[in-house]
């Protein structure tokens, strides 16, 4: 490989990812290798991400695709941080203006709008599905749970208290317990009162996360359903907030920031 390869960095509440559009990475082939993707987002001998966001043409009748790769080579069927730094990077390179525009991902086809010149994105992420409640057995515990899908998978615990503590060392094993064959994204739930939640996230394929757009929304989802929050709620993370809108059907809606970081130029000796 003897071109350069582009990259676009973004942050969404900390949550950092690299745009990196197919037409201008030939280099990587039609998507990049499990093994690029994990020293691209390596820390040490990479870039350093939370994720990578292969942009292409529209398809099944969106305006926009992308694909979503974790840190850990693994490809996600959807992101709601992800997604609204791609509308971002969309905007900033004029693809897009402030009406709205549709984008495909492999978890469906999303609605997103940009303001505020592109520093609050609002996405239409889709309809929560949920699963019945299950106990599992993890690190000694017995643990009541609550699945639920909003394009890709979560699994809910309301606690009294989130903690970082909680998610570091239990959603690694939830990640990867048997009742989920295709793995899973782990949130602690703690309601603060009707119009806010706080969550910890562990994130399938990227660990410890301090923000995540569809665990906001299967949080969110998961404290409607029970009657614990209102129509509109406003979820807290280590990296920020969010605001996610939930209709009588569960259909999600969230809002929120983007960062615009950085853009350059990775040289290929890094992926030797």
């Amino acid at each position: 490989m003897a071109q350069h390869l582009t990259f676009y960095r973004y942050h969404a509440l900390g949550n950092d990812y690299l745009v990196m559009p197919a037409h201008e990475n030939r280099g990587l082939g039609t998507v990049p290798a499990s093994d690029d993707i994990v020293r691209i987002c390596h820390r040490h001998f990479g870039l350093g991400s939370d994720g990578i966001l292969w942009g292409l043409p529209g398809q099944d009748g969106a305006d926009f695709a992308v694909r979503i790769f974790n840190p850990d080579g693994s490809e996600a069927e959807k992101s709601g941080n992800g997604l609204r730094i791609f509308c971002r990077y969309l905007f900033d390179s004029q693809q897009v203006n402030h009406q709205e525009f549709s984008v495909w991902t492999l978890g469906g086809v999303v609605k997103a709008q940009v303001f505020e010149q592109g520093q609050t994105i609002r996405i239409a992420v889709g309809q929560a599905r949920f699963e019945p409640a299950v106990t599992l057995a993890v690190a000694g515990q017995q643990l009541q749970v609550l699945p639920v899908n909003v394009g890709n998978p979560h699994c809910v615990l309301p606690v009294p208290k989130a903690s970082a503590e909680q998610a570091k060392q239990l959603g690694a094993v939830l990640e990867v317990h048997p009742h989920f064959p295709q793995r899973t994204n782990v949130q602690f739930l703690e309601v603060i009162d009707r119009d806010n939640i706080r969550i910890e996230i562990w994130e399938r394929g990227a660990g410890y996360t301090l923000a995540s757009g569809t665990s906001s929304c299967a949080c969110a989802a998961v404290a409607r359903k029970m009657g614990w929050v209102n129509a509109r709620v406003t979820v807290h993370m280590p990296g920020g907030q969010l605001l996610l809108d939930i209709d009588d059907n569960f259909h999600l809606t969230m809002t929120g920031p983007v960062t615009r970081v950085a853009s350059g130029q990775l040289y290929p000796e890094c992926l030797i």
